[in-house]
């Protein structure tokens, strides 16, 4: 743990720019400090998460959840042998580039931009229908 002691954590700028709720940040930021930053993976369980941030399990695991979606990290499940029984492991978390996030993010912003245009043009057409065919 001395290792971990007189490490900083240094969250990346663009992570506050998604639209990110404050606990998907802070799990992000747990998971941050448990990267092997040379594989960029982790392995907390959602208990030892969850302890550590003052969140239940299932909290934990919708915010994870949040977080695959939004494309800032990948899990795996992994397997462990106990008495010569294979059993559920922790997930393997995978921390991508931030760059992989931001893209999708702005992606998303644009469609619902598009989308809302699309809606816009088809209001005044059918505004501009309505007033040259009265019913």
């Amino acid at each position: 743990m001395t290792e971990r002691k007189n490490r900083y954590v240094r969250l990346p700028n663009e992570l506050f720019e998604l639209g990110l709720d404050h606990n998907e940040i802070a799990v992000y930021a747990y998971l941050l400090y448990c990267e092997d930053q040379r594989k960029n993976l982790c392995y907390p369980s959602y208990g030892t998460i969850g302890r550590t941030l003052g969140m239940c399990r299932n909290t934990v695991r919708k915010y994870v959840l949040s977080l695959v979606k939004k494309r800032l990290i990948e899990t795996e499940e992994t397997q462990v042998v106990v008495r010569g029984k294979k059993r559920n492991g922790n997930l393997r978390y995978t921390l991508l580039p931030i760059s992989e996030a931001v893209d999708y993010y702005m992606s998303k912003q644009y469609e619902a931009a598009r989308l809302e245009a699309a809606r816009q043009r088809a209001e005044k057409k059918l505004a501009v229908f309505d007033r040259t065919h009265p019913v």
